[in-house]
């Protein structure tokens, strides 16, 4: 018979005000298919439609062999990520930052890990911004007709960007997995969309399949 220790929280009171305010730790509730809608939200997201344009860059020998690297570092970080939330007995590393301090101490993690979360959060956010204002536009254009006014993509940059700040504002996780679902539903409708497609259209006559550039410089940079 083995008698397990039960955990201690070690944390001040100021470490617990923080982690009931905080969005991705005040809420403990969720059930495991949230986890798995937000999951598939973020793995399959924007990048996915990418991988044709990126595909067509490489060709099929070394895209196919980026796209295996690609998911086997993505599936080791993500287990070292699993390993090192409760590394710690007590202790639970629930934002980066705590695992960069853990790692190089209280201000060197913060140098290290902090400038880096900050440079991807606002240029992925500028990115989704752009990207989702330029798709409103392009359904704005489809769907309507030759008697609509042109409106400028600066204001479809707007709308989208006022959706997120209106969800950005939400107490926690929990709160958006309504979102999550439609958008893991959504990522998996346009992922089948572009595998499908392309296997119906099958392999096109005087099509070059291989790498679009012809120079060695060429290569390289496009395949960076």
């Amino acid at each position: 018979m083995t008698l397990t220790t039960p955990l201690v929280d070690n944390r001040s009171e100021r470490e617990r005000a923080i982690d009931e305010w905080l969005p991705v730790t005040s809420s403990r509730n969720a059930k495991w298919w949230y986890s798995a809608f937000h999951n598939v939200t973020a793995m399959v997201g924007a990048g996915v439609l990418s991988l044709p344009y990126a595909m067509s860059e490489l060709g099929w020998g070394p895209g196919v062999a980026v796209m295996v690297i690609s998911w086997v570092v993505t599936l080791y970080t993500l287990w070292q990520m699993v390993e090192m939330h409760e590394m710690v007995p007590g202790k639970r590393f629930d934002r980066y930052h705590e695992l960069g301090q853990h790692a190089f101490g209280e201000k060197l993690g913060l140098y290290i890990v902090v400038p880096q979360q900050l440079i991807a959060e606002v240029g992925v956010n500028i990115v989704y911004m752009v990207t989702g204002g330029q798709s409103l536009k392009k359904f704005h254009d489809l769907i309507c007709n030759d008697n609509c006014k042109d409106i400028k993509l600066t204001y479809f940059i707007i709308i989208f960007s006022s959706v997120h700040f209106v969800l950005s504002h939400l107490p926690n996780f929990n709160s958006i997995t309504g979102v999550s679902l439609a958008a893991a539903v959504m990522s998996l409708s346009y992922s089948t969309i572009a595998w499908s497609a392309s296997v119906a259209k099958g392999v096109q006559p005087n099509v070059e399949y291989g790498p679009r550039a012809s120079t060695t410089a060429g290569k390289v940079f496009n395949f960076f």
